[in-house]
C-alpha cells in the first residue's frame, strides 16, 4: 500500500472515532462532560460496538500506518525510528483502551485500571513520539513540537483545561499529529 493511500486510511480511522463518539453520545444520552470512553463502559448499550469503532479499529489502522511510515524511512536515523516506533506503541495503546473498558462500578480497580493504564501509555508514547518527531523529522518539526507541548500541558497541568476538556484536546492533538505524519512523510515508490 502506498503512502498516498495512508492519508485517507488515517483520516478515515479518525473520522470513525469522531463519528462513533458523537453517535453514541446522542444514542446513549451521555452528558458532554463525561469521559470519552463512557459510552463503551461495562453495562452501556452496545458498548462492544462503541469500543470496536471508537478505539480498536482506528487504533489498529494507525498502527498499520505507523509500520508503513517506518518502512518509508529506513535510513532516517535513530531518533526518527524511535519517533515512529512510539507512534506504533501509542496506536496499540489507543487500541487497548477499547479492549480494557471502564467499569462504572469500579473506576479505580479491575478493567478500569487497565483502561486508565492504556490511556496513560497512549498519552506518554504519543507525547514522546511527537517530541522525537519534532527533533528528528524536519518536515514535521514545529507542528510536532507544538502538539507535544499541548499534550504535556494536558498531562502535567490537568487543571488548565479540566479533566474532560484536556482529554478532548489530547485526542484532537492525536488526530492532528497522525494526519500530519501521513501527509508530510515520504511515500514509498
Amino acid at each position: 500500500m502506498s503512502g498516498v493511500r495512508l492519508r485517507p486510511l488515517v483520516a478515515g480511522a479518525h473520522a470513525c472515532t469522531l463519528l462513533t463518539l458523537l453517535a453514541f453520545a446522542v444514542l446513549t444520552g451521555v452528558p458532554a462532560g463525561a469521559p470519552l470512553a463512557w459510552s463503551g463502559a461495562r453495562g452501556m448499550p452496545l458498548a462492544w460496538l462503541f469500543n470496536v469503532f471508537a478505539w480498536i479499529a482506528p487504533g489498529l489502522v494507525v498502527a498499520f500506518a505507523a509500520l508503513r511510515l517506518r518502512a518509508t524511512l529506513p535510513d532516517a536515523g535513530l531518533a526518527a525510528g524511535i519517533a515512529l516506533r512510539l507512534l506504533l506503541l501509542a496506536a496499540l495503546a489507543f487500541t487497548a483502551q477499547g479492549v480494557w473498558t471502564l467499569d462504572p462500578n469500579e473506576l479505580d480497580a479491575g478493567a478500569s485500571r487497565w483502561h486508565a493504564t492504556a490511556w496513560m501509555v497512549w498519552n506518554l508514547a504519543f507525547g514522546a513520539g511527537a517530541l522525537m518527531a519534532g527533533i528528528a523529522l524536519r518536515t514535521v518539526r514545529w507542528p510536532s513540537l507544538v502538539i507535544c507541548a499541548l499534550v504535556a500541558l494536558c498531562l502535567l497541568l490537568p487543571s488548565l483545561f479540566g479533566d474532560q476538556l484536556g482529554a478532548r484536546v489530547v485526542l484532537v492533538c492525536w488526530w492532528s499529529w497522525t494526519l500530519l505524519l501521513a501527509w508530510q512523510l515520504p511515500r514509498p515508490h
